[in-house]
C-alpha cells in the first residue's frame, strides 16, 4: 500500500462514464462513491474536485484496460492522457492496475444482487473502481 495518510480513489475510466470508488485506510472493502459523465467535452473535472476534496485520498488507482494478450490498445492510450490531464489537475500518486475484465466480474457481482438490470447498469461503473481497488489490496500496483 503506498504510504500517506487517507483512502486510495479507485478509477474506472469509460468513454462515456467514470466510475469512481474509495479504499479507507483500514483496507475493508472499497466503496462506491460515484459515477461520472464523460464524453466529447471531457471529465466532469468539477465533480473530480468535489470528490477530491470530500475524501482527500493518498492516492489515485487507475485501471489499465489491457488487451487479453496483455498488449495496449487504443483505450490504454486514452487512459494514459486523461491520467496526464488528472495528475495536472489533482497532483496526487498515480497507481495502475491491470483491469482486464474488471467489468466482467463487476456485471457477476452485481448479478448476484436481487438488482434490476437498470439498477445494475447504474452501479456498474463504481463496481468496476471497486474491482480495480481490490485487485490493487490484493496484488498491488502494474510496475
Amino acid at each position: 500500500m503506498p504510504e500517506g495518510s487517507g483512502p486510495l480513489l479507485g478509477i474506472d475510466f469509460g468513454e462515456r462514464r467514470i466510475g469512481i470508488a474509495v479504499l479507507g485506510e483500514s483496507g475493508w472493502a472499497p466503496q462506491g462513491v460515484a459515477t461520472l459523465r464523460n464524453g466529447e467535452s471531457g471529465p466532469d473535472w468539477e465533480s473530480f474536485a468535489r470528490i477530491l476534496k470530500d475524501w482527500q485520498p493518498r492516492a489515485i488507482v487507475l485501471g489499465l484496460p489491457l488487451n487479453m494478450d496483455g498488449s495496449e490498445g487504443l483505450m490504454v492510450r486514452r487512459v494514459r492522457n486523461f491520467a496526464r490531464s488528472l495528475q495536472r489537475r489533482f497532483p496526487l500518486p498515480v497507481h495502475w492496475v491491470d483491469e482486464r475484465l474488471s467489468s466482467h466480474a463487476a456485471e457477476w457481482m452485481l448479478k448476484e444482487r436481487a438488482l434490476s438490470a437498470k439498477q445494475r447498469a447504474g452501479l456498474l461503473d463504481q463496481a468496476a473502481a471497486c474491482e480495480i481497488l481490490q485487485t490493487f489490496q490484493d496484488v498491488g500496483a502494474m510496475q
